[in-house]
């Protein structure tokens, strides 16, 4: 049985040299080493007739020769990767020189998100929490909370898309839900904004869609003043527009706040002095503001007796688009990487 094992080895090593690719490779490995058939394999199953001592001295050689045989294939086994990839690299041209390759770019950031996320880093850095809210908002909280009953004239201003079957639940038409649910759950001190995204029954045009964007605020807590909330919206839109930008407060009726501003800014394109932009006004709306309105910090389970409040919000879409100088907000909406890209 030795020399027959002998003879095997000598063989399989003598076939390695003709062999021409890796099936052929595979072919002999099955042929030699093969459960079913191998010459390997068949010769040791007869190692059962034979004597104890004989056992162990053709075993032990047996094993031997295995070893052999399935190093000299993955030595020729490793023969053949090696001259694939070589092939692959003169196919490719590779040049292993090159340090890297550019990044391929996967996306690009909106400018709605590229004006929160600023305005995110400064409020934060004055002490504001960013907040986020269910865009799925309860009648309660989208207007009762708000001092905004249901005869309450402002719901035809701000009428939406309900949820058909339940119409106490309502596609958000701002983010100021959230200053009830805000007071309920942190209650005082309060320093808070909410960017999201808004639903209203508009008919679409360059100015207007119904789905944007916007940024409510809310402060709370004692001894607050009408001038707290000037300086907070004057640092606000000196950071956006630039440090010459100066603001105006009118009166306006919001019914969650009393008493209530609209607010105007300089023109960022004219400076001030009137254009196209600005209607040769000179002005620009962009927000809305006021002291809490009594009901509203009620509601939020806070003492109006003992603290007092005020909140502002403006359309992040609106900023977005005076900033760049879109002129129609439907392009903010549509997909459209040519006009994203731009940003």
């Amino acid at each position: 049985m030795q020399d027959k094992l002998q003879q095997i080895k000598t063989e399989a090593l003598l076939a390695l040299k003709s062999v021409k690719d890796k099936i052929q490779l595979e072919e002999l490995e099955i042929k030699l080493l093969g459960r079913k058939g191998g010459q390997l394999t068949e010769l040791l199953k007869g190692l059962k007739d034979l004597s104890e001592d004989a056992k162990r001295e053709v075993g032990q050689l047996a094993n031997e020769i295995k070893k052999d045989i399935e190093s000299a294939l993955a030595k020729k086994k490793t023969e053949f990767v090696q001259q694939e990839m070589a092939g692959l690299l003169e196919k490719e041209n590779l040049d292993i020189t090159q340090p890297s390759l550019p990044p391929k770019v996967l996306g690009h950031l909106h400018p709605n998100t590229i004006i929160q996320n600023d305005l995110e880093d400064l409020f934060t850095s004055m002490g504001f929490m960013v907040l986020d809210g269910p865009e799925l908002e309860s009648e309660y909280y989208n207007f009762s909370a708000l001092n905004i009953p249901a005869d309450h004239p402002a719901r035809d201003m701000q009428d939406t898309f309900y949820i058909k079957g339940h119409s106490d639940w309502v596609m958000r038409t701002h983010t100021s839900p959230m200053q009830v649910r805000a007071m309920q759950k942190y209650g005082t001190p309060l320093r808070m904004i909410v960017p999201g995204k808004c639903f209203r029954n508009e008919a679409t045009d360059v100015r207007h869609e119904h789905t944007f964007y916007q940024l409510e605020g809310v402060v709370v807590d004692k001894d607050i003043s009408f001038a707290h909330m000037k300086g907070v919206l004057e640092s606000v839109f000196k950071h956006i527009f630039g440090p010459e930008t100066k603001i105006r407060l009118r009166p306006k009726f919001y019914p969650f706040v009393e008493p209530g501003v609209n607010g105007e800014v300089t023109c960022y394109l004219c400076k001030g002095k009137g254009c196209r932009l600005c209607k040769q006004t000179g002005w620009l709306e962009v927000f809305g503001a006021g002291m809490i309105h009594p009901n509203v910090l009620k509601e939020g389970d806070i003492d109006p007796n003992i603290y007092q409040g005020f909140a502002f919000g403006f359309g992040l879409t609106r900023l977005a688009m005076l900033k760049y100088g879109i002129e129609d907000i439907r392009l903010l909406e549509s997909g459209n990487m040519k006009f994203l890209e731009q940003f």
